[in-house]
């Protein structure tokens, strides 16, 4: 096997040192509140089998930054709204490299440090989907 220039681990250790991160406990403690935003990065089967955040928006990773961008045919109102954004993914691996794209891109967003496991772990509210 051909080694990397680059590997995932380091690619994510690199967007955790230039991004926002918020600890599990801070984003528990925002659940809910009208000015944030929790943005979950997973595929639909994850948020089925696993449930997802209370009122978190559902954008799967492969559309972020075409939904993000008003200059794209694709791009979502949410994204236009005055709120702090806070994205997230299973573990934060993604949403690090999500975020780290879209600070690239002009957007200012954190992203949950040790992602959705972390939550429910600390107890954060879990909303399942119907059936």
């Amino acid at each position: 096997m051909r080694k990397l220039k680059l590997s995932s681990e380091d690619m994510v250790k690199s967007a955790k040192a230039r991004i926002e991160e918020v600890e599990t406990a801070d984003a528990i403690a925002l659940a809910g509140r009208p000015d944030v935003v929790f943005v979950d990065l997973r595929d639909i089967r994850e948020r089925k089998h696993s449930g997802f955040i209370p009122g978190s928006f559902h954008c799967p990773r492969g559309m972020l930054e075409f939904w993000v961008d008003p200059e794209s045919p694709y791009f979502k109102e949410i994204f236009a709204e005055d709120k702090r954004f806070i994205f997230h993914c299973a573990a934060g691996w993604r949403s690090a490299l999500a975020v780290a794209t879209l600070k690239d891109m002009g957007f200012e967003a954190a992203h949950l440090t040790n992602g959705f496991v972390d939550w429910v772990k600390q107890r954060g509210p879990v909303e399942r989907a119907d059936g």
